[in-house]
């Protein structure tokens, strides 16, 4: 079940996830302090997933679930929550804000695909 694109993706949107998940705090749309804890936590067990469990199914699951957080992430976004606009329209930093969102959104969507695939041979071999 082992696929070097698909920890790679993982491991690029994780990256990106961290990147903008910093800039959510910095700009006050996501809370810093000890609720950060909860976004090490899914940090922690998404690593976790992508390099200690990517030869198994559960790695693969994790993976899976942890983009389409990333996709999730996204559509939020896209749909009002912390658009680009009101207190994020002249603040600096924007361009990079909104670049990770759309990488983050990209490489989580490409994790997804990636994940299913191997989830898709890994149930087919089985049963054969």
């Amino acid at each position: 079940m082992n696929d070097k694109r698909l920890t790679i993706a993982s491991l690029i949107a994780m990256l990106f996830f961290s990147f903008h998940w910093a800039c959510d705090i910095v700009y006050g749309m996501a809370p810093g302090g000890t609720a950060a804890l909860y976004g090490i936590v899914i940090l922690v067990v998404w690593l976790y997933g992508t390099v200690v469990l990517r030869d198994r199914r559960s790695g693969v699951v994790i993976m899976l679930f942890a983009g389409v957080l990333g996709v999730v992430a996204l559509v939020l976004h896209l749909r009002g929550a912390g658009l680009v606009g009101g207190r994020m329209a002249h603040a600096n930093g924007v361009f990079f804000w909104v670049w990770t969102l759309l990488a983050l959104g990209v490489t989580s969507g490409f994790t997804v695909v990636l994940a299913i695939c191997a989830l898709w041979r890994g149930g087919r071999r089985s049963a054969s």
